[in-house]
């Protein structure tokens, strides 16, 4: 089993650190259920129903939420929590007594002298959410009443909640809602139960987090009525949420399946840690569907689709770290597939139109993915006939020039760039100002570039054209050559950032990392230790790596505010968890047996961050100094990949927990 994270409640002052925690369910599909332990959504990302139109993007909300009244004959508990513009109401955390996340999130609500329990669980591979409901003790029967609270949006913008339909159907007890004419069917179900119409609009639902993030944050929700079933004590009853009809499902054997199917994702782990486990839970939540027979990860939750970039780092953790080698296979084919003039997407947007291509490292870190596939899962048959052309390809690409300046240099380094537009992973945009443009021969692009030359004569060599693969090989010496005359910095004892010309940007920066985490280093042992050293003492933090120093003037210490405000902070100080993965590569490539242990400690303890602000899961960043307040989407794929990556490898390798 994961571990359990348990968060005991409170009481009367527990509201505001209830509502910052959230969790996440997620249907394999691109669409998910969400909120806060609190119950009160704090974003328009959150609700019971997100499903996916056009998997994994469409993301639309359909149910917002199921508020719940607990009946006996002489009293009443109502579970449910909203914030309104000027109170909070009901109070239901007030309630709670107990919540959990393992293979589901649990809540337990002491209603009097009974226990309720509801889980929530994200049915794989459909639009379907559950709600089961048992009354776990207690001296008689109660009644339990549902408020189904409706909407029908993009999950990305609050709409005029009016503009729906106010009609619905009970039948075979089930709900049926269509909000639109061309809009899918919601199916309710509650066996055994049944409905009291009470069509009503509730108005002014209000979102902390996106009044924070200076966006609109008030929404209007429609129920059609009361849905009720008495409850007897050892009981438990199964709503089931959809898209599709429930006739002849069962919610609870549904339940059983999905548990069945997250064990046996466990099952396949390299090593026996809890930690681990959880974090595998996590990193499933990202492995979603991409049309019929493909699949992708999405980059992060609640608001990133599918990106290039996140993907090829994220996949060795999420997928070959964890087993899951077919998953990669389709994920790979998936992005091969969507190859246009050698570059991979950047991201597939979430209307469903033509990809962006605007990134130069999404592609190379392509190779570096590859390569680690091949390694994890021998299938040097499907790399040779379906990857090595399309490599071959990019190649090509590259030497003549692609989108955007990118292209080889005179010297055989990669150069990229074209004024207004962001091409590395630090790519935050205000408006039309680009914060970190980046423009030239940035420091990581060529520390994948020279990875990329090696990896494909490998392959060459191994699966291909031997002739072709030692002249790749040789080139990427030049190359290895040439980094070292170009980038190393002798003031600071580290790489410079980005050269463009006569401009060398001193920056200190994580970019320079990959130069010593990526299979093949490119800086002699002496030099590698002097880079780690200045990483350590400039930007190292327990839960990751800031994204510039302190001292430099451009340096932002706290990620706030409307949007402007935020991304001229993104990649400005801003700490990335994903960083702690290269940084931990590079001690145990380096630090002999201390830095293995500096690298197993500073997982652990960012391991803690599992109980932080997504219950069971890993933020995007955080704050660049204490306490380091998680900020950004709540879980992100290579945040949960890196860490689960290196805590398998670090275990694995120090012989603990072995199967």
């Amino acid at each position: 089993m994961p571990m359990a994270i348990t968060l005991e409640a409170h009481g009367a002052d527990d509201f505001e650190r209830l509502a910052e925690l959230e969790w996440l369910e997620t249907h394999g599909l691109g669409g998910w259920a969400s909120s806060t332990v609190a119950g009160a959504h704090s974003r328009r990302y959150h609700g019971l129903l997100v499903a996916a139109a056009r998997p994994p993007v469409g993301r639309t909300v359909l149910v917002s939420k199921l508020d719940e009244t607990v009946r006996t004959a002489d009293a009443a508990w109502e579970l449910g929590c909203n914030r309104y513009p000027d109170a909070v109401h009901p109070h239901g955390y007030l309630h709670l007594e107990r919540f959990e996340r393992g293979l589901f999130p649990v809540f337990d609500y002491r209603v009097g002298d009974a226990l309720l329990r509801k889980t929530i669980a994200a049915i794989h591979g459909e639009q379907t959410t559950l709600a089961v409901y048992e009354l776990v003790d207690g001296p008689e029967p109660v009644l339990l009443e549902l408020l189904p609270l409706l909407t029908y949006r993009d999950c990305h913008a609050l709409g005029p909640g009016t503009a729906i339909s106010e009609h619905a159907e009970f039948e075979d007890e089930a709900l049926l809602y269509r909000p639109a004419a061309d809009g899918p069917s919601i199916y309710l179900q509650v066996p055994g139960g049944e409905i009291e119409w009470r069509p009503d609009w509730y108005h002014g639902f209000q979102y902390e987090a996106e009044r924070r993030r200076g966006l609109d944050f008030q929404e209007d929700l429609w129920t059609p009525g009361l849905l009720r079933r008495a409850l007897e004590p050892g009981e438990r009853v199964g709503v089931l949420i959809s898209t599709d009809d429930p006739l002849g499902r069962d919610a609870l054997t549904l339940l059983e399946r999905e548990r069945e199917r997250r064990l046996r994702l466990l099952d396949g782990l390299p090593v026996a840690d809890e930690t681990a486990r959880t974090l595998a839970l996590a990193a499933d939540q990202f492995v979603v569907r991409r049309g019929a027979d493909l699949e992708t990860l999405i980059a992060g939750y609640h608001w990133f689709a599918d990106w290039g970039r996140d993907t090829m780092i994220a996949l060795p953790g999420i997928c070959l770290a964890t087993g899951r080698l077919e998953d990669a296979r389709k994920i790979l084919t998936a992005f091969a597939t969507s190859v246009d003039r050698g570059m991979l997407p950047n991201r597939f947007p979430d209307d469903g139109e033509t990809p962006d291509y605007n990134t130069v490292d999404a592609t190379l870190w392509f190779f570096v993915a590859i390569r680690r596939f091949l390694e994890r899962s021998g299938d040097a048959e499907f790399v040779q006939e379906r990857l090595l052309p399309v490599l071959r390809e990019i190649l090509g690409w590259h030497d003549r020039g692609t989108r955007y300046g990118i292209g080889v240099a005179d010297d055989g380094l990669l150069q990229a760039g074209e004024p207004g537009v962001q091409l590395t992973w630090m790519d935050a945009k205000v408006g039309d100002h680009v914060v970190t443009p980046r423009h030239g021969k940035a420091v990581e692009i060529n520390a994948l570039w020279y990875n990329a030359l090696r990896i494909l004569g490998d392959l060459e060599s191994e699966l291909g054209d031997p002739e072709a693969g030692q002249a790749l090989s040789e080139r990427a010496e030049r190359v290895r050559g040439r980094f070292r005359e170009v980038f190393w910095n002798d003031d600071l004892g580290c790489l410079y950032d980005v050269v463009e010309g006569e401009r060398r940007d001193a920056s200190i920066r994580p970019n320079q990392l990959l130069a010593l985490s990526l299979p093949y280093p490119l800086l002699a042992e002496d030099e590698a230790l002097a880079v780690l050293a200045v990483a350590r003492e400039r930007l190292l933090t327990p839960l990751g790596l800031r994204s510039l120093a302190p001292e430099d003037p451009d340096y932002r210490p706290v990620y706030e505010g409307g949007p402007a405000e935020r991304d001229a902070a993104y990649h400005q100080g801003t700490v990335w968890g994903w960083l702690l993965g290269p940084y931990a590569d590079a001690l145990v490539r380096y630090g002999g047996d201390e830095g293995r242990r500096e690298a197993r400690d500073l997982v652990d303890r960012a391991c803690e961050q599992l109980a932080g602000a997504c219950v069971g899961s890993v933020s995007e960043i955080f704050d660049a100094e204490p306490p380091h307040a998680p900020r950004g989407a709540i879980a992100q794929a290579w945040s949960v990949a890196e860490l689960l990556r290196t805590r398998l490898e670090l275990t694995a390798s120090a012989g603990a927990g072995l199967r």
